[in-house]
């Protein structure tokens, strides 16, 4: 049936309609249309060798069976990635519902005020749990975040630091791996240099203009970073800590101990690990950095009649208006996965969160007591949710990983032959006992089942949160799920989507996935792998990787294709990484001058800059074509 077929549904418009341009235009069919606007020699002669186009229910049929090729085991591998719970409140009203994923970029506040009060909720939120002033509504993933913190703070280096051309970044060692690899990759081109090394054994040089921390650290070691804060202010050095915002409801924020920026992951407020695919990060910062922080910020404004509302603020940092100065190209924000971060904060209120922490915590203090017991030994001081076990002489990580594996349970395993686990929301009382079991069969001994986790705490008062968070009366009044189902649906009224009308605004961000496209995400298999899990586990992605990566390159004609980037402008940026590469690699590193026109997208001098080029500004005329004269010159 033809109706059946994807693009009939999908693309364009109604056959009615485009009958009627057609004859407006004076044309027959759009072939001849095509025929007479696009020049013969650089239009393809043969059809793109691309498989046969599926109907949606082919399609339901090929995703479910790539679903079937996940394994789903229980993973503790942590470092970034936890399994959450998305209340079915939040995955019903808001993730699967095309009010809140078809909405366009808020620039048009009075059509948007349901999802500005929602990203206001994520920015609270965020304040709140670091202890920080001031939140963007978010980034696009934690590694790029701690790559923003490092180009801001050396945006706000001192003047003497500036004219002695300080360009140093002080990395603790134990930062996650993936965070380092994005930040080497950013800080390269801009001339500043990333130095690791252990937090308590550094020296202060002048050349050092800021530091970096992880916290807790990837180990799962929760250090105390007070004097260290001190000392790094006494030497003019900015301090960003990566914080795992879940932990912040136990531990005292680092905005209670004087660093200049927190950012993270909010992955653990309810969105699914995805294989490593999105999550909103967060971005805080001291209030007199407000013009330098990269990404969009909600702010309360007054309009014309006085009555008050929501808008973007301070867009006057951003690079769509600073173009050639830019020193970020953020121009987006992960706002689904916020506005769910943020309704995750709401849903559960202080109570609710400070127990979902307090719980995980206290199964990590009963799993160290017990698995000690068994002859292994628990080597971080203080944890909220990560253990580390070095084993005995007798027993070898291969046996455990094969034991753990048999109960379909992934661990972390450390070169040195550590084992690692990262307890999360989901941990249940079954899973303690499997957990145990895994110990005591690899020692040869006998376990006890348990029926119920003691609470426990075992972080020391110096660490121990005090404060008080989520105090606003939005997260202490919806929390059953009528209350909040009625909740998001009054902010939903606000707002125009495409489930309203069309939305009359072109840009990058026009796009609709169809509903057979975003069905597939509420698919437990594709929802809950850890990015880290072992290759066979994860087969079904693999394969939908591949599929698109293969079916790009026949589009594009180019031999490899990168899934990474996660935004326009981070495609934009790796495009201009790999020329920038090339040209180095061909000897030719001198030639780092780029041509963009005056009405490219404020991205796009960004990224050059942040690439490492210098722009060369290209003339246009008032309809944005480029000036063929001026571009020859």
């Amino acid at each position: 049936m033809k109706n059946d077929v994807f693009s009939c549904r999908h693309i364009g418009i109604s056959e009615q309609d485009e009958e009627q341009m057609l004859r407006k235009i004076g044309v027959k069919s759009l072939d001849e249309l095509i025929d007479k606007t696009i020049p013969a020699n650089i239009r393809l002669k043969e059809q793109l060798a691309l498989p046969k186009a599926m109907t949606e229910y082919e399609f339901g049929q090929h995703i479910a069976e790539l679903a079937a090729k996940n394994k789903l085991y229980t993973t503790y591998i942590g470092m970034g990635w936890y399994n959450t719970i998305t209340p079915a409140v939040i995955q019903r009203n808001v993730f699967e519902n095309p009010v809140w994923y078809t909405s366009y970029t808020p620039y048009q506040a009075e059509v948007s005020q349901g999802r500005l009060e929602a990203l206001m909720n994520f920015q609270t939120a965020v304040c709140d749990l670091t202890g920080m002033p001031l939140s963007n509504c978010s980034l696009l993933d934690e590694a790029t975040a701690a790559a923003e913190a490092v180009t801001m703070m050396y945006a706000l280096r001192p003047r003497d630091m500036q004219k002695s051309g300080a360009n140093i970044v002080f990395v603790d060692e134990n930062i996650f791996p993936q965070t380092l690899a994005v930040m080497t990759t950013r800080a390269l081109p801009q001339g500043i240099e990333l130095r690791t090394g252990k937090w308590n054994e550094m020296e202060f040089t002048p050349g050092i203009f800021a530091c970096i921390l992880q916290y807790p650290d990837t180990n799962g070691n929760v250090e105390d970073y007070r004097d260290f804060v001190e000392k790094a202010h006494a030497a003019n050095c900015k301090v960003a800590v990566a914080a795992d915002i879940l932990s912040l409801a136990l531990l005292t924020p680092p905005g209670e101990w004087g660093a200049d920026i927190v950012f993270g992951t909010t992955q653990r407020l309810g969105t699914p690990m995805f294989y490593g695919g999105p999550s909103a990060a967060y971005f805080a910062t001291r209030d007199e950095y407000k013009r330098n922080m990269p990404g969009r910020i909600i702010g309360w404004s007054k309009d014309k009649y006085g009555k008050l509302c929501y808008r973007m603020a301070l867009q006057t940092r951003e690079q769509h208006i600073k173009r050639e100065k830019a020193t970020s190209n953020i121009c987006t924000a992960q706002a689904l996965l916020a506005t769910m971060a943020g309704f995750y904060a709401v849903y559960h209120g202080p109570k609710g969160i400070h127990t979902i922490a307090e719980r995980i915590h206290s199964i990590a203090v009963f799993l160290e007591k017990s698995i000690n017991k068994l002859g292994y030994k628990q080597v971080n001081t203080q944890y909220f949710d990560t253990l580390r076990f070095a084993l005995p002489d007798t027993i070898s990580a291969q046996q455990i990983r094969t034991i753990a594996l048999s109960k379909e349970v992934n661990l972390r395993y450390f070169k040195n032959g550590d084992v690692g686990m990262s307890i999360d929301e989901t941990t249940d009382v079954p899973a303690v006992n499997i957990l145990l079991s895994i110990f005591a069969i690899a020692a040869g001994k006998d376990w006890e089942k348990i029926c119920e986790i003691p609470m426990g705490n075992n972080i020391s008062k110096s660490l121990k949160r005090q404060s008080a968070y989520l105090t606003h009366e939005v997260f202490n009044k919806y929390h059953t799920e009528t209350e909040m189902m009625r909740y998001i649906k009054r902010l939903d009224r606000k707002d125009v989507s495409l489930a309203h009308s069309m939305i009359s605004l072109g840009s990058c961000t026009m796009k609709l996935n169809a509903a057979a496209e975003m069905l597939p995400l509420s698919r437990p298999e594709f929802m809950n792998i850890h990015p880290l899990v072992p290759e066979d586990q994860a087969e079904g992605y693999r394969k939908l990787i591949d599929n698109l990566s293969d079916e790009l390159k026949t589009i594009t004609g180019f031999a490899g294709v990168s899934l990474q980037p996660n935004s326009g402008a981070a495609g934009e940026y790796a495009g201009l990484r790999v020329i920038r590469a090339y040209l180095e690699h061909i000897g030719q590193g001198h030639r780092n001058k780029v041509l963009i026109p005056a009405s490219a997208h404020g991205t796009n001098p960004a990224s050059a800059i942040q690439a490492g080029f210098a722009i060369v500004t290209c003339a246009c005329d008032a309809h944005g074509n480029v000036d063929m004269e001026d571009l020859r010159a």
